[in-house]
């Protein structure tokens, strides 16, 4: 395939805010082609070893099956907290589209840990496990996980992670809000009509969770609850002021 005839579109994250049922609605528009196999992730902006590769290697391992869509789409969560990626995205593909897909930072760190415990990675109960982020960073395996399974508040942090997208594309980084695109079906066509597509070809995804983590999702604290809404105020109303708008959480 021949890079100059397509436009390149990464959605950064963050983990656990349904940036999987966002890319398979993505996905089945048919101007756009998802990396793959998916998963795993291409995570290729993560690495800088891999981003020298430069183009033409990375159509051949991610986008080998692509034929005349016009957006070729590279989800990889692990993009939005790394504050490198966006420079090696840049050097690359010049300036692709970016979508980073965010909620509620208190519910998004019950959703990770529930992922860390059923893949094995976390055998603390969930209170203990949370109130431990607030302290120091935690030790990982590197070769179990590309990113720690343990970052369950930091990675919420969300004002501080966008800063290094927008910074390097102002003008193509778009923030949606989970509750919002699961709750508006015009978010969605919206997000595709920014892309430059025609969202009159978008079709409605089915609603069904993607992605989830299995079992009853747990009852947090109310105490440590309360807490964790005031460890992410700041973040929060960073955020709020950057979109110009009230957050839904």
């Amino acid at each position: 395939m021949s890079g100059c005839e397509h436009r390149h579109l990464l959605v950064v994250g963050a983990q656990r805010c349904g940036t999987t049922y966002l890319s398979r609605a993505l996905d089945a528009h048919p101007d756009v082609t998802m990396a793959r196999p998916s998963p795993p992730e291409p995570k290729v902006f993560n690495d800088a070893d891999l981003s020298a590769r430069g183009l033409d290697s990375y159509h051949r391992t991610w986008f080998a099956h692509a034929g005349d869509e016009e957006l070729l789409g590279d989800k990889s969560t692990s993009y939005l907290e790394d504050p490198q990626a966006p420079g090696r995205a840049a050097a690359m593909l010049g300036e692709p589209h970016v979508v980073v897909l965010l909620r509620d930072p208190v519910r998004r760190a019950v959703s990770h840990w529930r992922f860390s415990t059923a893949n094995g990675f976390e055998t603390r109960a969930l209170d203990d496990a949370l109130l431990a982020d607030l302290d120091d960073h935690q030790q990982w395996d590197p070769q179990r996980s590309s990113v720690s399974p343990f970052a369950y508040l930091r990675r919420g942090r969300y004002a501080e992670q966008l800063e290094p997208w927008t910074a390097a594309f102002p003008a193509t980084t778009h923030v949606l809000l989970t509750e919002e695109l699961l709750g508006d079906p015009a978010v969605l066509p919206g997000l595709v009509a920014d892309l430059g597509l025609d969202p009159g070809r978008t079709p409605v995804p089915d609603g069904e969770p993607v992605n989830a983590a299995p079992g009853d999702a747990p009852v947090l604290d109310a105490g440590v609850a309360r807490m964790l809404e005031g460890y992410f105020q700041d973040s929060n109303a960073r955020l709020a002021e950057r979109l110009g708008r009230p957050l839904p959480w």
